[in-house]
């Protein structure tokens, strides 16, 4: 069976307000643009996740929530305190949890960048990924009965686009 991860940094967010707490802080308007581009190009692919494990902060939930209403027939978030900031074995133990065949995973970096690296069995030589800027967003395929099977350096890459590039 092929399952598909579809791993998504969360768009560039506001920082207006010093005084909001990092979990709170919201998109800010390029952001906003970001996660609709990306869910557009993501529709435009055929990328349509059936499950989005989706971080608590505020921020990667309105970059899903965007994303979302671009896609055909986008499944509601499972909100995951657990993917707040989290490093690459956190976010590997949510995607065992998962149950869909294509999952979307919208987190923050230092980890999400780790993650991308380690999971691909060959990460793209582009500079950009290593950093996995705002709205970066990468297709993942994995050939494995369920998501437990997933290990890392077993997924391959079958699309990436950085925001950026869609706006």
């Amino acid at each position: 069976m092929t399952l598909r991860l579809i791993l998504t940094r969360h768009a560039k967010s506001s920082w207006d307000d010093d005084m909001i707490d990092d979990h709170d802080r919201p998109l800010n308007k390029r952001g906003r643009r970001a996660a609709v581009a990306v869910g557009t190009w993501l529709n435009a692919r055929g990328f349509i996740p059936d499950e989005a494990l989706v971080s608590s902060a505020r921020r990667t939930r309105e970059t899903w929530d965007l994303m979302a209403e671009a896609l055909d027939d986008a499944p509601a978030a499972s909100i995951r305190p657990d993917l707040y900031h989290a490093e690459p074995e956190a976010m590997l133990a949510a995607l065992h949890e998962a149950t869909g065949e294509v999952v979307a995973m919208v987190a923050h970096n230092p980890g999400t960048a780790y993650f991308a690296q380690a999971i691909a069995d060959m990460p793209p030589a582009d500079a950009r990924f290593a950093r996995y800027p705002t709205a970066a967003t990468t297709v993942i395929e994995f050939d494995a009965e369920d998501w437990s099977g997933v290990t890392w350096r077993s997924g391959r890459i079958v699309d990436y686009v950085f925001a950026r590039d869609l706006m």
